[in-house]
């Protein structure tokens, strides 16, 4: 953890994006703190600047003003120690599940420069991820021999194949049925307590914020300001029975006000 207790620092930012059709105020004097191996939830309604911050702090795109710091260092390129997994799964449909999740090693430094000398440990550490969120056995299946569910699961593996620091998911669960969707929150816990990353999750299901997350953030509308930051405190691990309890829904609820009323300013 940094001196000052955070490991991501995003501090007042702003950012525009320019277009053929003008300007876009995605982001203004946008400020939060994450501490490392926190897991923190971004939530907010469309358009209100969520998946920007996340390309802010990836490095994938550099704010109009203000300043993102990560591990101590400003944010200037896109960072190495970070996974990221999207609501498309992406994975390569000519590659078969293991090759899926082993690509980042291949192309990622500096596991690429040892890559083909440390492919057998590496194959062991992706065959463990996929043990870990049910998927043995599935290693030589193609993307189009495996459900929406099973696709997730593999991207989340793929994501962390490279043990990185940081971990960055934009609505991976957005395009599943409520079933699978709340089963791969259970992957999730057991992934993050298992691998302890620090994530920031961007997401519009407030359930599915309260049962991950350690922290909530939310995001006015666009340009997307932070609104409040309310700290989790239900025990670990959590169940689904949990979020039936009456504290859980109470906090989705006012979450769902803090939104609700933002809209309507």
């Amino acid at each position: 953890m940094q001196a000052n207790g955070a490991f991501i620092e995003v501090d007042h930012v702003a950012l525009v994006y320019a277009g053929r059709e003008g300007t876009t105020h995605a982001l203004e004097d946008a400020t939060l703190r994450i501490a490392k191996g926190e897991f923190v939830a971004v939530v907010g309604s469309s358009g209100c600047g969520k998946s920007s911050l996340l390309k802010l702090i990836s490095g994938l795109h550099p704010p109009t003003r203000g300043t993102v710091s990560v591990a101590g260092e400003k944010v200037t390129r896109p960072l190495k120690i970070t996974g990221m997994a999207f609501q498309n799964p992406t994975l390569l449909p000519w590659r078969t599940t293991l090759d899926n999740i082993l690509l980042p090693l291949e192309i990622v430094t500096p596991y690429a420069e040892t890559f083909r000398a440390r492919r057998a440990e590496h194959e062991q550490r992706a065959r463990d991820l996929l043990a870990l969120v049910g998927l043995s056995g599935f290693e030589g299946k193609f993307p189009w021999e495996l459900s929406g569910g099973m696709q997730q699961r593999s991207s989340l593996c793929r994501a962390l194949i490279h043990e990185p620091e940081m971990l960055l998911l934009d609505e991976p669960f957005g395009a599943l049925d409520v079933f699978t969707r709340e089963e791969l929150w259970g992957v999730l816990q057991t992934l993050c307590a298992e691998k302890k990353p620090t994530v920031v999750l961007v997401t519009h299901d407030l359930r599915e914020a309260v049962f991950l997350a350690d922290t909530i953030y939310v995001m006015s509308d666009r340009p997307g300001r932070i609104l409040s930051r309310t700290a989790v405190e239900f025990r670990r691990p959590r169940t689904l029975q949990d979020t039936f309890a009456p504290a859980f829904m109470e906090l989705a609820r006012e979450l769902r006000e803090q939104i609700s009323g933002a809209k309507s300013r």
